[in-house]
């Protein structure tokens, strides 16, 4: 297919902390369903949400009440719901959830939805940061994926999560695994890496002649109150070229039309792919 409409959603959170994890993520997953209804009105063909994306970002905490957020992949509540409505809208949706593996086991990860209902995989966070106000090590394990590639009804996709955008490293696996489009649910906020979101994502896109659809929160989540999580979602083509931009503030959703004939024509034209020198990269994982 040579054209493919991607669909991101932002959103701000829409119930209280103080609220059981349970009660928070129904609120979060209704909030969320007419803006998917309307992904599906306007033929968005793969659609992807924002990170943990019905749960508040609750790694300023330490507080244990949050592992009661963590849901079964793929036998929880909220994936069985966006199956459902992946196959309502013949769309592919990527649903970036709190997962639990076993008891004690806990990741940051997204699940891949096909565009008639079945479940494809999943991504788990690879890097996990461990910074003033981002205690991720407390709630994630890191992940361990590797970089899998998951061939939907429409395109070759990959998915990276939040904090994975600094490394380049796993984007260039994602798209020598053969994704043509990745994308990077987060929960960032301003003050922090703002002035890096619009230079690492195009920067990257470029490097592996790739899409990307970056995606982030909305709002402030109080008791924490780390910041303005500032939205600003978009898609960039293989050139690093913005295709579409939301705002700062608004739940909203995005669409864009990506000509997947881009990739192979940026590609060639390049070759970055050809002229990598493997042989030469091994102080790279010595060091």
């Amino acid at each position: 297919m040579a054209t493919v409409r991607a669909g991101l959603i932002q959103m701000a959170l829409k119930a209280e902390t103080g609220e059981s994890p349970e009660a928070i993520r129904d609120k979060m997953n209704e909030a969320h369903l007419p803006l998917i209804d309307e992904a599906g009105k306007k033929g968005v063909q793969v659609l992807c949400l924002q990170e943990v994306f019905n749960q508040p970002y609750f790694c300023p905490s330490q507080d244990a009440k949050w592992y009661g957020a963590a849901e079964k992949i793929p036998d929880g509540p909220t994936v069985k719901l966006m199956q459902e409505y992946a196959r309502k809208h013949s769309m592919v949706i990527v649903v970036p959830i709190y997962e639990e593996d076993i008891t004690g086991v806990y990741y940051n990860t997204c699940a891949v939805i096909d565009a008639d209902g079945s479940y494809l995989g999943k991504y788990r966070k690879t890097h996990i940061p461990q910074v003033a106000g981002f205690y991720e090590k407390f709630f994630f394990k890191p992940g361990n994926s590797g970089w899998p590639m998951f061939q939907t009804a429409y395109c070759k996709l990959g998915v990276y999560i939040c904090y994975d955008r600094h490394f380049p490293e796993g984007w260039r696996a994602l798209a020598l695994a053969g994704a043509e489009y990745i994308v990077n649910p987060s929960a960032t906020v301003a003050g922090l890496s703002q002035y890096l979101w619009k230079l690492e994502q195009p920067a990257s896109a470029v490097a592996n002649g790739c899409y990307i659809g970056a995606v982030n929160r909305v709002g402030t989540e109080a008791p924490w109150n780390i910041g303005k999580f500032y939205g600003s979602s978009y898609v960039v083509d293989p050139r690093g070229e913005f295709l579409v931009e939301a705002s700062e503030d608004q739940d909203e959703l995005v669409t864009a039309d990506m000509d997947m004939d881009k990739v192979r024509e940026v590609r060639n034209l390049w070759q970055f792919f050809r002229d990598r020198r493997p042989e030469a990269y091994g102080p790279l994982t010595q060091i």
